[in-house]
Parts: C-alpha cells; structure tokens; sequence
C-alpha cells in the first residue's frame, strides 16, 4: 500500500509534465503556422489589391472563438500591452524611413492635419456617434477620438504592391501625418475616458495644460533621446548584430520611460526614430533592415490579436449605426478636415481629393478601442465593436480604391530604376560610404560603352565589374556588356545621380514619360518670352523676365515637387527633375 502510494504522486507529475509539454509544443506550432499564413497571405494581398492589414484581422477572427480556430481570448490588458508595444516598435520604424528632405513639401500641412485635422474629424464624427447610438455627448466624442487618426503604411503597401509611386508632396505628406497624428488622437482618448470614468459631464481647461505637457515632454524627450542614441551606436563597437537589438531596446525603454511621467511616448518613439534615420549611422542598413521586419512582425502579431479579441456575432448586432459613423468619418468629417487645414497651402485639388480619401484607419482605433474597456465604461463594448467596424469598412472601401484613384488623379509619377543592392560600409568616421549593386540592362546609357569613357558622378569610384559570373580586372575591362553587374562605392549623397545611369530607356518607359512629362524638355533656367517665342504662345505681363524655375516656385509657394503641372496657353509644363529646391528641368506636353 505505502509503496502504491508511493508512485502514483509520480506518475501524476510525469503526466502532468507530458501535457504540459504537450501544450507547449502546440502552441509553439500554432504560432508559426499562424506567421506563416499570415506572410504567404501577403501574396494575395499585391495580386488582388487586398490591403494587408484587413488579411491579418481575417485571419484573426478565424481563428478566434467564433471561427474554425475556435480560439477564446478576451484578455484586454495583455491585449492593450500587446498593442502598446507593437505600435511603438511601427512607430520608430516609420519615423527612421521619412525622410527629413521632404519637410520641405509636407511638414507643415502635415502637422495641421495631424492637430487640428485629427480634433475636427474626432468632433464631427463624434457628433454622427452621438446622434445615432444616441449617446451622451462626451461619449460620443470619444467614439470619434478613437477612430480620428490615419494608417499610412496601409496606403503604401497597396502602391508599392501594384507599382505605383505618389507625388513627393502628396506622398511625405500622408507619411508625415501618419507619423503624427496617433499621439494627439491617443491623447483624447485618455482625456474623455478620464473624464467620463470620475464622473464628468464637461471638460474643463486644464486638459489643455496637460495636451501642452504631454507633447512637450515627447518632442523634447524624442529629439533628445534619439540624439543621444546617434551618439551612443556611432561610439561603441559591438557584433554587428547586436547593433539592431541596441536600437529597439533604446527605442522602448525611451518609449516606457516618457509615458511613465505622464508625457507622449508614441511621439517620442516617433521623432527618435526620425533623428536616428536621419544621420549618418554605423551599422545603419542592417538596423534598417532588422526594424522593417520587427514592424511587420508587430502589425500581424497586433492584428491576429485584436482579431482573436473581436466577436463577429457583436459586430453585426450594431452594423447599421457602425456603417453610418464609418460613412460619416470617410465622406464628410475627413474631407472637410482636409479642405480647412490645406486651405492655406494652396495644393491643387486633385491632391486634396486623394489626401482626404486615403485617411485609411488603421491599428491605432483599434488599441484605443481597449482604453474604454480597461477603464470599465459603460458602452465600452460598444464603443470597440464601433471602432472595429469602422477599422474594416475603411479598409475594404477605401483600400481597394487607393491605387485606381491615384492613377485616375494623375498623382503617379513614372517609377526610377534602384540598386539592386545596397550595403553600408560601417568604415570607422566615414558612415555615408555605401557600396551599390546595379545590373547593366539593354537600353541604359551605359549599355556598350568603353569602361574608361564613362564618367562616374563625383563621389563614386568604380569597385568591381562581374562578367557571366566572373569577376573582372578592372584594368583589364573594356565594355559595360548587358547582364553585367557593377559595384560602386559613393557617397549615400550622390546615389541618385549614379542610379540614373543604370535607368533602361526601353520603348514602353519612354512612351509612358513622354506621356507624363511631355514631347520636349526645358532647362528650368529657361526664360519664358523664349519659350513662347518658339511655341507661339502669350506671355501673361506678370511673367516677364521670369524663369520657368521661378514661375514654378512662384505658383507652389516653394513646395514644387517633380510632376507638378501649370497649364500655359495652349501647352502644360510639368517639372521633371529637380535638384535639391531647384528645378533643373521641365517637360513640354503640346496640344494633341
């Protein structure tokens, strides 16, 4: 008996043991089967136009209690750190890929949409709420915040899979916006669950106060924090791969230790990201290329979570009110944000009809979405299922329409031809050398010619040439042949001079920009009495003595990106190529 009693406490922790192990090993399989549907669903996405992200929350449900998976999640504080964490790692990332260059044409609509364009689509939208869930009014506003800021990335991953390429105004300023606005939309959120959590009826002013103290410490603590972060990879030296690693463990401590004394910390994980893409940095490439999939990894990690969260059933008990708050955001409260806030910029219409309808929402509503539910609100359900709803009717009706409205505005611009590979040097002092891969194609400018005739741009110096495979002695050399590939080491600063060298000028590539850019091409120094003098046209008086360069500057305020058009007489100008603010050359269309 004493000896039965013996081994059977053992056999119990053996089993227990087994299917613990059991459990583990299949959540282990579950999770990687899951990624990887998730990134082979990918593929779908570029071939039929399905924006990304409306995959991962389909797959989500799918898997959740209601669909095949059979999967029941209904934890909302691991939900909200999950989310928390996600967008900080896609926010330092989207700030390390815009380019400070182009606040020149984007900064400042974008900060307007990003403040004042986020509080008037939150009001009018929270208004609709409001009324058709006949709500108070506070209640109603925080529906609005919630679903107030924009998803950029979805916009561009729908582009780039089909191939196109937006106007640099039109396209820095949605990345921009994107960037900026969570923070002012998480920041009403806070507020109005707050407010309505003790017991408010009315906001009073110090909500002000605390927008200027949250905001302020994440700018400073942003800058600041990405600055020194600059300093602290280009100082020390470690395995290369832990360079990446020591960039998103600053990013995040950044991000906890400005929310835990009451600052932004979506702000200041965004603007440190932007610093750190923004200077010269040692191991720069692979961090780049480390954080572009921790971004990915992190939207469908955030995605089949707030999926698995989600109950199908709820959705359709509120879908007619759900649809009119959707209907309401994308036809009225964005477009009318946008039409006040880029009043003063002077953007063609065109642009302003794009901007206004690709404010695609995104993860963000969706996260704001659990603070309701964390704080114990009443209508918090409620208020999820709404912004969930919302989440997918923009994603399907406005995603699948993305990429035909930007061609049918006449936004896209003919696409430039890139390395087929770049790599950064990490040479000690000299961060800005990269070596770029090009392959030779038939019908580039270089495409039989001798090596010793082609003259590189400044900055680069040819470092190797492979033939059929083979590497070749560049004293030895003679022809660039087609198939070839080139490395050059240059100056990240002269690489779109270099690459223009590697562009085919097939048939079809011409056709297309004589198309967009016109039959005949001007140097923007040009004088326009010239012009009209060899195109038979009339000078209006206020032109004369004028450049094309300056008219250009001139009718865009400053802000004149290649592709931008202004009609002349019987002929249109289109800027071609520029060189920094200055445009080099202009495209003549003539009357068909």
């Amino acid at each position: 008996m004493l000896r039965t009693l013996s081994v059977r406490p053992e056999r119990y922790l053996c089993s227990t043991r087994r299917i613990t192990l059991e459990l583990t090993n299949y959540i282990i399989l579950a999770i990687g089967a899951l990624l990887l549907v998730s990134v082979y669903a990918s593929l779908l996405s570029a071939r039929v136009g399905m924006p990304l992200l409306l995959v991962f929350l389909g797959l989500g449900m799918l898997m959740g209690e209601q669909g095949p998976g059979g999967v029941k999640y209904d934890d909302v504080q691991s939900a909200h750190l999950i989310g928390s964490l996600a967008l900080a790692v896609i926010l330092f990332d989207g700030g390390m890929r815009t380019e400070v260059t182009t606040f020149r044409v984007g900064l400042r609509p974008a900060m307007l949409l990003s403040t004042l364009g986020v509080l008037l689509s939150s009001l009018v939208t929270g208004w609709a709420a409001m009324w058709v869930f006949d709500l108070h009014w506070m209640e109603g506003m925080l529906i609005g915040a919630i679903v107030g800021s924009t998803d950029a990335a979805a916009v561009f991953s729908l582009l780039r899979n089909q191939g196109i390429e937006l106007k640099q105004r039109v396209g820095a300023t949605l990345e921009i916006e994107s960037g900026s606005n969570d923070p002012m939309a998480i920041f009403l959120t806070i507020v109005l669950v707050e407010a309505l959590a003790t017991g408010q009826s009315v906001l009073d002013w110090h909500w002000l106060l605390e927008f200027v103290k949250q905001m302020g410490l994440g700018g400073l603590a942003g800058v600041g924090g990405g600055w020194l972060l600059v300093k602290m990879v280009n100082r020390i030296r470690l395995t290369p791969g832990l360079y990446p690693l020591l960039v998103l463990a600053a990013a995040l401590a950044l991000f906890g230790a400005v929310a835990s004394i009451d600052g932004s910390g979506f702000l200041a994980v965004y603007l440190a990201g932007l610093v750190v893409g923004n200077r010269p940095l040692q191991a720069g490439h692979n961090i780049l290329r480390f954080h572009d999939g921790m971004a990915w990894l992190a939207q469908i990690g955030l995605f089949l979570v707030l999926g698995l969260l989600v109950q199908p059933s709820e959705l359709l008990d509120h879908a007619g009110q759900a649809l009119f708050v959707a209907a309401i955001l994308m036809f009225v409260a964005r477009p009318l944000a946008v039409a006040l806030c880029l009043k003063p910029f002077h953007l063609p219409w065109r642009e302003q009809v794009f901007i206004a309808w690709v404010g695609l929402r995104g993860a963000v509503p969706i996260v704001l979405a659990l603070f309701p539910l964390l704080a114990g609100l009443e209508h918090a359900r409620e208020f999820f299922n709404t912004a969930f709803f919302v989440v997918l009717v923009s994603l399907t009706v406005q995603g699948w329409s993305v990429a035909p409205l930007a061609r049918k505005l006449g936004l896209n611009v003919p696409q430039e031809a890139v390395g087929l590979h770049r790599v950064g040097l990490d040479i000690p002092g000299q961060p800005d050398f990269e070596l770029a891969v090009y392959e030779v194609k038939e019908g580039t400018s270089i495409a039989g010619r001798r090596v010793a005739e082609v003259a590189l741009p400044p900055g680069c110096r040819l470092a190797g040439l492979v033939h059929d495979g083979e590497p070749q002695d560049l004293r030895l050399a003679e022809r660039y042949r087609a198939g070839d590939f080139v490395y050059v080491l240059a100056f990240r600063q002269a690489l779109p001079q270099l690459e223009r060298m590697f562009i085919p000028t097939s048939a079809q590539a011409e056709t297309a920009k004589r198309q967009f850019f016109g039959e005949f091409v001007l140097k923007g120094d040009a004088r326009l009495e010239d012009m009209a003098l060899v195109y038979g046209i009339s000078v209006p008086p206020e032109y004369s003595g004028k450049s094309l360069a300056q008219l250009f500057g001139e009718h865009f305020h400053g802000r004149q990106v290649p592709g931008d058009r202004l009609p002349l007489g019987s002929i249109e100008l289109v800027i071609k190529e520029m060189q920094g603010e200055q445009v080099v050359s202009v495209g003549v269309k003539l009357p068909h």
